[in-house]
């Protein structure tokens, strides 16, 4: 049995930051590319930001960029999202999907497998 698990999200004031986790369990991370979506309450979901299976390309929405870093170690099986300099928009709950074959792709089916999401909430 193989699964997605996100953590590290919460309550954080303006400003604040975060390192969200994705964790593969069941198989390697390594097969995969990995992206992040979020979807806040009456929104429609956005990805928001993708990391290849090796690592060695990344890309950002850009209503992230700049404030958000991507990155993996594939050794703890577990993709990471940096979140610096939170906004009140970006409340949302936060999830990860993996890929074996498709990178950065907007299509749900396109992807394996999908963690349960994690609530990240900022107000002051």
């Amino acid at each position: 049995q193989v699964w997605l698990t996100e953590s590290g999200g919460g309550l954080v004031q303006p400003g604040g930051s975060l390192r969200l986790a994705c964790t593969l369990s069941g198989e390697r991370l390594q097969y995969y590319h990995i992206s992040w979506f979020r979807q806040a309450p009456g929104n429609q979901r956005e990805k928001i930001s993708c990391i290849s299976n090796s690592g060695d390309m990344t890309d950002y929405a850009d209503s992230v960029q700049g404030r958000f870093t991507i990155s993996r170690d594939n050794t703890k099986n577990t993709a990471f999202l940096q979140i610096h300099n939170l906004k009140p928009e970006d409340t949302a709950i936060y999830y990860c999907a993996a890929s074996m074959l498709y990178y950065c792709k907007e299509y749900e089916r396109r992807y394996n497998y999908w963690g349960q999401g994690t609530q990240v909430t900022v107000s002051s």
